[in-house]
């Protein structure tokens, strides 16, 4: 894919009509300072789960935490209490020396190429919210899970399964209500034409909308989204602000007298009249809402859950194998979330690849499954000009190598989702 960033450096004559050749310029340039980043934080991934395994980092990584846990007083029978203190320090480690990583997409990558909305200090502050609010949920849940797990007999693999159904429903409930809202603040979308609209068209295809809210995601980003979420007939939509032409900050010049910057984000706008027409974002929540209507939403839910049932029953067979485990220099104990990390982590690796694969191509089928219910709405021709936009907002560039594209890309490139509408836009 770098090649093609690389050489394809004028506009394709099919690409003549929706862009010009400084957004194109700028969305490759972008591309390829994206792919660079990328193989070389890949390879220092690599690396670094490399060097950890040969040198033992994980066998040592435990007998620190057995140590650290016999000091507060818990023996080695304690072995969720020591595996809780494993998964605290091996979490840390990888948010310390994923930090600088993060520091330089953030402040060189995105920043270059007017995205960043971040100060440092927000930046900072953020990162260390996500790792605290990370451990009130994973280590409560993990210690469940391993508690299950000891207790469940020969079938405790159907009780882990139900307990992870169980945790991923309630996340899922209560993510944007209470969790997304410690980071970004959520606001209803005012009483208006819009929110009329979004009402009208949810009703006319009876989708159970009981809230639209709008988040300030521009005070991370100059990137836009919009999701819906929510179980049965409470479903909540969320904009992003910088979906919103008319609701955006970074469409806003600083009032008069400000500086342009606040102790947080930076309001100064870098990308003017960016974002979407009331008519565009109606076409973009109407492709969203099709994922609803066609059940994509409920279809991933099964798929995943299949999936999650199958590798409890593996690990079920799999964690008795005491080779498994000396393999990785654990001769003497079988601690149970070691045996988690060994044998989904890797030993279901070449399985994981060959599933992320097809549920790529199955999530691009629904990307174009759902344009074609945007389409019966009548919103086609607002779609198209949506699609044309956001790309530009966010700097995508249209051209692509078939085989990266088709392995790695969730959304179908945009020329062929904008040849799909073409003709129900010329209509």
């Amino acid at each position: 894919m770098r090649r093609v960033y690389r050489t394809t450096t004028h506009v394709p004559r099919e690409l003549g009509q929706i862009m010009d050749s400084e957004t194109f310029e700028k969305s490759r340039l972008y591309q390829l300072d994206k792919s660079t980043f990328s193989f070389w934080s890949g390879l220092y991934s690599e690396v670094e789960g490399t060097v950890i395994l040969l040198s033992g980092g994980i066998p040592f990584l435990w007998n620190l935490s057995g140590q650290i846990s016999g000091r507060a007083g818990f023996g080695p029978e304690y072995e969720i209490v020591q595996s809780l203190v494993f998964l605290l320090l091996a979490t840390l480690f990888s948010a310390v020396t994923g930090l600088p990583w993060s520091l330089y997409n953030t402040f060189v990558i995105e920043e270059k190429h007017g995205f960043n909305q971040q100060t440092l200090g927000f930046f900072f502050k953020d990162a260390i919210k996500k790792f605290v609010v990370t451990q009130c949920i994973l280590l409560p849940v993990t210690s469940l899970l391993l508690y299950i797990i000891k207790i469940g007999g020969d079938y405790f693999f159907i009780y882990a399964w139900l307990f992870t159904l169980v945790v991923s429903l309630v996340l899922v409930t209560i993510y944007a209500d209470y969790i997304a809202p410690l980071f970004d603040k959520f606001i209803p979308l005012p009483e208006g034409e819009l929110k009329q609209q979004i009402e009208t068209m949810a009703k006319s295809i009876d989708f159970p909308l009981t809230k639209v809210y709008v988040v300030e995601g521009s005070k991370r980003s100059s990137h836009s989204n919009a999701y819906f979420y929510g179980f049965f007939k409470n479903k909540r939509i969320v904009l992003f602000d910088t979906l919103l032409e008319d609701y955006s900050a970074l469409n806003k010049e600083p009032a008069e007298g400000e500086d342009g910057e606040n102790e947080d984000t930076k309001s100064k706008p870098k990308n003017k009249k960016q974002g979407c027409k009331n008519e565009e974002v109606l076409a973009v929540l109407g492709h969203e809402l099709g994922h609803w209507k066609l059940g994509h939403t409920v279809k991933n839910i099964i798929i995943s859950q299949m999936n999650s049932f199958l590798c409890f029953f593996l690990f079920a067979v799999l964690i008795g194998r005491k080779e498994l485990f000396a393999a990785f220099g654990f001769y003497d104990t079988q601690p149970t979330l070691i045996g988690l990390m060994i044998i989904f982590q890797f030993i279901f690796s070449p399985y994981n690849e060959v599933l992320s694969f097809c549920l790529t191509v199955l999530s691009r089928r629904f990307e174009f499954q759902a344009d074609a219910f945007a389409k019966e709405l009548g919103k086609a021709k607002d779609l198209y000009s949506a699609l044309i936009k956001l790309n530009k907002d966010n700097l995508g560039f249209p051209v692509s190598d078939w085989i990266f594209s088709m392995w790695h890309y969730s959304h179908p490139p945009l020329l062929e989702r904008l040849q799909a509408l073409k003709d129900a836009k010329q209509e």
